[in-house]
């Protein structure tokens, strides 16, 4: 398995610097955000890309996975075969998608069925640069918000065009246990990413309901042993990608990145021996 740190929250950082970063944090590489005012963007991708991933492999790095903008969902929208014919010359095997968002005015079941026409098609395109795209795990009333709804738009679809990328925080904010989601999922697994949500009770009109924070590894509610346990079971050796979403002030994030990826790099050696 390997332990790579979403750059999502390192936008200011150029690729010399991401590589840096890497070596002394002792993960295995990036989970690459290519969107736009990073890096690597969708303006540049054709020959940023490829230039990245040379730049990471010069250090013992690698980019198993890049993560698009949010809103490409359109397998027909401009610069996707650019973006994949990227990939394929850089040879990064994956890339996350963004998000259909749920219309509680709508049929689900009809949603579920331009979700799945979307995804087949994405996949034959993707198979056909010799790539893979990933559907995510993310609350917040989107399509597939977890492994249960996620089997909803992939079953039956050609793995190796669609993946399923499960997220242990969102899983943990939704309530599936991630063990049930990894059995669910486990024919299209193919990423996860690493966060813990603290979920907590505060009064509403007279009753609860529930908030979540995103937390670093270890103060939230995700069993993380049951997690490393269940990918170990089924010998998993796809990317863990460490996010770092947690709300911590700008002078504190570096040290804050330094114990995520620690915590997750001790978990491994524990767990997996590596």
């Amino acid at each position: 398995m390997k332990l790579i740190l979403f750059s999502k929250m390192l936008q200011d950082r150029s690729i010399d610097e991401l590589a840096d970063l890497a070596v002394d944090l002792g993960i295995d590489g990036y989970d690459l955000a290519v969107r736009p005012g990073h890096p690597v963007n969708p303006d540049n991708v054709r020959q940023g890309l490829p230039q990245a991933t040379a730049t990471f492999r010069d250090r013992g790095l690698d980019i198993p996975l890049i993560t698009a903008n949010p809103d490409l969902i359109d397998p027909t929208a401009a610069g996707v075969d650019e973006l994949l014919a990227a990939m394929a010359a850089a040879g990064v095997p994956r890339v996350k998608l963004g998000y259909y968002k749920i219309d509680l005015s709508a049929d689900y079941w009809v949603a579920v069925d331009r979700c799945r026409e979307q995804l087949t098609a994405w996949g034959e395109k993707a198979k056909s640069h010799g790539v893979q795209v990933v559907y995510h795990t993310h609350s917040n009333r989107c399509m597939g918000l977890n492994a249960g709804m996620l089997s909803h738009l992939l079953r039956g679809l050609d793995p190796q065009g669609v993946g399923a990328y499960l997220d242990t925080g969102h899983l943990t904010g939704e309530g599936e246990e991630f063990a049930l989601a990894l059995a669910m999922q486990r024919q299209h697994l193919s990423a996860v990413s690493l966060k813990d949500f603290l979920l907590q009770r505060e009064s509403h009109n007279g009753h609860g309901r529930k908030t979540r924070t995103v937390v670093e590894a270890g103060q939230g509610m995700t069993d993380f042993t049951a997690v490393f346990e269940s990918l170990h079971e089924i010998d998993y050796e796809g990317p863990a990608s460490i996010h770092c979403e947690f709300g911590v002030g700008e002078a504190d994030f570096a040290a804050a990145v330094e114990r995520e990826t620690a915590f997750f790099i001790d978990l491994r050696q524990r767990l997996f021996n590596l």
